[in-house]
């Protein structure tokens, strides 16, 4: 529930991950069969992730 007088707070770190699991959500569905483990880690951008941290 939102508090009185309008102002909503705002986690960003759950908005990212609602966002990356929607993005999953659609490439499952539009798949022909099971996503492999190669194909979650690149709609969730993991080795992007990986090598922004590395830098």
């Amino acid at each position: 529930m939102a508090p009185v007088g309008g102002t909503a707070v705002q986690d960003h770190v759950a908005l990212a991950e609602i966002e990356l699991c929607g993005e999953l959500i659609i490439a499952a569905s539009a798949a022909e069969e099971r996503l492999s483990m190669e194909s979650i880690d690149e709609v969730l951008r993991v080795r992007e992730e990986r090598d922004a941290f590395a830098e």
